[in-house]
């Protein structure tokens, strides 16, 4: 349906007074929401009868939409790069909550309408998430299961108290990269990970495992929780986890919601790494998925399940 006050050049109301809260939903107070408006209208509207119900000359439009930046002032320009800034560091992965979140954690405060709109008038958008949806568990095996003892619980107020664990693979030129990974669910941080080009528990399951009790003891009671793939329910995995008096934990038949933090870590490293760009070589693959898990994930990238604070300054803050 168009909208009468622009089809007219009035407000189309009763009095024919304008009323700027049609389409726009908020009454538009600065001279750039003005111009923004018209931009982003264009293709439904005439720009001439837009100007005229907003009382905007036609050729101040054309030079602002020439060179937008004009009628910026030097504090909205600075503030508008601090945003920019922060995007491309994160390498175009962060959308406007983490920019905002990241701003007000280095002292400027900027709330999140303000970080979306400067987002929408650079053209920055957070990179796309894909769906996807990979089957590394097998779980047509004569070994035990444990108990879900976890049961979806995933929050824990001190560290080494709750450990989950997942496997994934990566595609490369020379074929999988298989990679497992150990979460800590106190701080979201990954503890342990191994790359391997097969699906072997020493090689994945119990490498990882290695790494992420090398990195951080295992607490009193601890839980280690994975889905009830070979990798976890085989002997020589059982028995890694027992000599550390740590109690195992398994997810029910076919339901992925059970692991969801090493899910979401998986979709996270597969959007924001892996989806852009082509591995040649295992090796490329594991250089490119270490820098992302040790510099990028666990010390910079921002968590809103730890209220926006990174693994990194949720650990410290327990140290």
């Amino acid at each position: 349906m168009k909208n009468p006050s622009l089809r007219k050049g009035t407000s189309g109301n009763k009095t024919g007074k304008r009323n700027t809260k049609k389409s726009t939903g908020h009454f538009l107070q600065k001279r750039t929401e003005y111009y923004e408006f018209i931009k982003s209208n264009e293709r439904n509207y005439s720009v001439i009868k837009m100007c005229k119900v907003l009382h905007i000359s036609n050729s101040a439009y054309y030079r602002w939409r020439k060179c937008p930046d004009k009628d910026q002032s030097p504090a909205s320009k600075a503030l508008e790069q601090k945003v920019v800034e922060v995007y491309n560091r994160s390498h175009k992965r962060y959308g406007s909550p983490r920019i905002k979140a990241e701003l007000n954690n280095n002292g400027l405060q900027i709330s999140l309408k303000t970080v979306a709109k400067i987002m929408r008038r650079r053209g920055l958008k957070s990179i796309v998430r894909k769906r996807y949806r990979v089957c590394t568990t097998d779980s047509t095996h004569s070994y035990p299961v444990s108990e879900n003892l976890l049961n979806r619980n995933f929050s824990t107020d001190l560290p080494s108290r709750k450990w989950v664990s997942d496997l994934t693979y990566i595609p490369t030129y020379e074929g999988w990269l298989y990679v497992t990974i150990v979460m800590d669910l106190f701080d979201r941080k990954i503890i342990g990970w191994s790359f391997s080009s097969d699906m072997r528990a020493c090689n994945t399951t119990v490498s990882a495992l290695q790494m992420a009790l090398i990195n951080r003891s295992a607490g009193k009671e601890m839980l280690f929780y994975s889905d009830r793939g070979v990798q976890y329910a085989c002997e020589l995995f059982r028995k890694k986890i027992a000599s550390w008096n740590i109690t195992q934990s398994m997810s029910r038949k076919g339901n992925c919601w059970d692991n969801a933090p090493s899910e979401s870590f998986f979709k996270t490293l597969k959007t924001e790494l892996v989806y852009q760009q082509t591995f040649r070589t295992r090796k490329e693959a594991e250089s490119a998925i270490f820098d992302f898990i040790e510099i990028w994930y666990n010390r910079k990238r921002r968590h809103s399940s730890l209220n926006y604070q990174t693994p990194y300054e949720k650990e410290i803050i327990q140290i």
